[in-house]
């Protein structure tokens, strides 16, 4: 039954401004707490020590989308961030075709996104404008997934324990969690994303055919990934995981 099927997507570093100050407790607050007060803590300092070089390195971002990102980073760390739902947030290619706002409230909540800043939210939960990526070290905490990697996976074993979960993360994100120990409680199927050819595909059209397939998942369950196809993209099963590979080029 597609209620019991969660999918694993990646935020987008294009985001929407603007939002709200006041906020409504998100699905993982109480048990990533903690954490998530460090995550702030160190880009306090961070901002507050750092050079401009220094800061577009850690934000991994330049000119007006560094001033952008400045703001933000600020407002989250006087703890005054305006936040959105986080399908409302996040505007990259993946999301543009996921069309979240058509989905229902229940089904935004089977979208589980993992972030630098928030270890984990769901589709619904309020998040503010940030840039943090999973691959970027920040001192005291190290890497930034490698310091999320034990509680990100607690808290979905905790929320996925004999549920079904679609992996369709890129490597970056896939390194914050601990798929091993995340199998043994939860059904985890991964999904590849290929070149014709069989390489990796990267680009626009991989990114948009990840959102298509997430909310094909989101509204028929696993059925949704056996009859998968778009504009040329076909599915198929390898194992128990599957590979979802692109149209070949016409020369």
């Amino acid at each position: 039954m597609s209620e019991n099927v969660f999918v694993l997507v990646p935020p987008s570093e294009g985001k929407a401004e603007g939002g709200r100050l006041t906020a409504k407790a998100g699905e993982f607050d109480t048990l990533l707490a903690s954490e998530r007060k460090k995550v702030v803590s160190a880009l306090r300092s961070a901002v507050s020590k750092g050079t401009k070089s220094e800061l577009a390195k850690l934000l991994k971002v330049r000119g007006d989308l560094l001033d952008r990102a400045m703001v933000a980073t600020k407002a989250l760390c006087a703890a005054k961030p305006l936040l959105l739902p986080a399908h409302q947030r996040y505007t990259g290619v993946v999301w543009g075709h996921l069309e979240p706002a058509s989905l229902s409230s229940a089904q935004r909540k089977r979208l589980l996104v993992p972030s630098g800043l928030y270890g984990i939210t769901t589709g619904e939960d309020l998040v503010a404008d940030y840039r943090l990526k999973m691959d970027i070290s920040v001192s005291p905490l190290g890497n930034v997934g490698q310091f999320w990697k034990e509680p990100l996976t607690t808290a979905l074993m905790n929320t996925l324990r004999n549920k079904t979960v679609i992996n369709l993360l890129p490597k970056e994100h896939e390194a914050a969690i601990d798929f091993e120990q995340l199998s043994g409680v939860a059904n985890v199927v991964h999904v590849v994303f290929a070149s014709s050819d069989g390489s990796g595909a990267a680009g626009h059209d991989a990114k948009a055919v990840k959102g298509i397939l997430a909310r094909q998942v989101l509204v028929d369950g696993i059925s949704g990934i056996e009859k998968f196809s778009w504009q040329g993209w076909k599915i198929k099963r390898r194992g128990d995981n599957f590979v979802v590979t692109a149209p070949k080029v016409k020369k």
